[in-house]
């Protein structure tokens, strides 16, 4: 079936530890046997169907981890979702249609639930067709009710059977974003272990790293400023880690020459994937550039009107639930702009997050790496709020290393900021807060009321 290859490499390393949950091990062979187990429990216990929707709520763990390729395997379609996401779980098993609600809580139990559903969605039904197993993933936009991305995993399957490295991966990124999945069949599939925990504290992470001499760390730069911020890493032994891994959102240059000077033995790296096509391959420049090689085998990139358009074997079928993100020649609309150099690409920003001020378009990023750059800013995000006379004003949250006055900071800043942007780009309004907001995916939440 579509896992044998997996399971093939499990068995040959079946006493090596593949797995470490909550600082529990677990080797090849206890995964084997408890795919094999809920492989029984799904189809003879709970009577689950091949070719079900099934929702499975959880977290990197054992439990539901053998669970998702124990499905994989009985050719269901898949609807992660992580315990701790604030999404309506209602809402979502009602968009991907799901038909059965497998929750697996802190203790690594699991609980079975039939929901009535019938799933018909075309989509669906070409994937049950072809008897291959499906993922339903949704996006993590910030208006509207969330895309629902339908796969035919078995396309996103294929890439695993190309061996590469394995290292002692900490699988920081959530269970239901393809990252997380992306990190965790790649470490598994190349008989590599996979370290995984519910606290993403980066006290936590950083005692991982020691504990279990973790080689590479998949992050976001959300996550890696708060490290900084925090200095966790001061505390712990970190010497293990070979690679630092990155996506998901813009990169502050200060972040990233911060950490390179803070971590000297270790590789950054940028990369690159989205919902609707998978992870492509990335080169950078350098460890200190932002500038990348997009694409791998697999993947074809071009730009049209300065946004990046990709297509993919392991393209989305489409959303169940909105339209067609595609052009007519098959490549998606990423909705990232883009500058370009020879073979490498910058990533600008979301097109969805320009602010228009008097008719100048304006990224956020770029003011927030301006900010980012002043004396006493740990960080700093920037959004756009409607004003009558220019149609939007630039506002900035501001979260400062160490007390300091408002009034005094807020003339500095402006006063740092005409020696490096254009006058509209500018905060007209800046607030000092003792926290920046992120969501459970570690990514700034951007509040645009432009």
């Amino acid at each position: 079936m579509h896992i044998d290859f997996l399971i093939a490499g499990f068995e040959k390393s079946r006493d090596k530890t593949a797995l470490i949950c909550n600082d529990k091990k677990y080797t090849f062979g206890n995964l084997i046997d408890n795919i094999y187990f809920f492989k029984k429990e799904l189809s003879v216990k709970q009577n689950i169907p091949s070719g079900s929707t099934v929702l499975l709520e959880g977290d990197f763990t054992f439990n539901t981890i053998s669970l998702f390729l124990a499905l994989t395997e009985n050719n269901c379609i898949i609807v992660p979702l992580n315990s701790s996401s604030k999404s309506d779980r209602t809402e979502l098993a009602n968009i991907s249609e799901s038909e059965y609600v497998i929750s697996v809580n802190d203790s690594d139990e699991s609980e079975f639930k039939k929901t009535g559903v019938k799933s018909s969605h075309e989509y669906i039904n070409k994937i049950r067709d072809k008897k291959n197993p499906g993922l339903i993933l949704f996006s993590s936009g910030t208006s509207g009710k969330p895309k629902a991305a339908v796969h035919d995993f078995s396309g996103l399957l294929k890439k695993f059977r190309t061996k590469r490295e394995a290292l002692i991966t900490l699988n920081f990124l959530l269970f239901d974003h393809w990252g997380g999945l992306n990190t965790l069949f790649h470490t598994l599939s190349n008989s590599g272990t996979t370290v995984a925990t519910a606290d993403r504290s980066p006290d936590n992470i950083c005692r991982l790293i020691e504990e279990h001499k973790i080689e590479l760390l998949p992050s976001s730069p959300t996550f890696l400023n708060l490290l900084l911020i925090s200095e966790a890493y001061k505390r712990y032994d970190l010497k293990s880690l070979k690679i630092i891994s990155y996506g998901t959102e813009s990169m502050s240059p200060v972040t990233l020459r911060k950490l390179n000077s803070e971590f000297p033995f270790v590789k950054f790296r940028q990369t690159y994937g989205l919902i609707e096509t998978g992870v492509l391959r990335t080169k950078s420049k350098d460890d200190n550039s932002l500038w990348l090689k997009l694409g791998g085998e697999g993947f074809d990139v071009r730009v049209r009107d300065s946004i990046l358009q990709i297509k993919s074997e392991s393209n989305i079928l489409g959303y169940m639930n909105y339209p067609s993100p595609f052009t007519e020649d098959g490549y998606f609309i990423t909705g990232d702009e883009v500058e370009t150099d020879g073979e490498y690409y910058r990533i600008l920003g979301r097109k969805s997050e320009q602010i228009n001020i008097g008719g100048e378009k304006v990224y956020p990023a770029e003011i927030e790496n301006v900010i980012r750059e002043l004396d006493n800013v740990a960080d700093a995000i920037v959004y756009g709020e409607k004003n009558p006379v220019t149609g939007n004003i630039i506002c900035a949250d501001v979260r400062l290393i160490k007390d300091e006055n408002a009034s005094e900071f807020r003339v500095r800043l402006k006063k740092f900021c005409m020696t490096k942007l254009r006058a509209f780009k500018i905060p007209s309004r800046v607030k000092i807060l003792e926290e920046i907001k992120f969501s459970e995916r570690f990514k700034k939440i951007k509040t645009n009321k432009s």
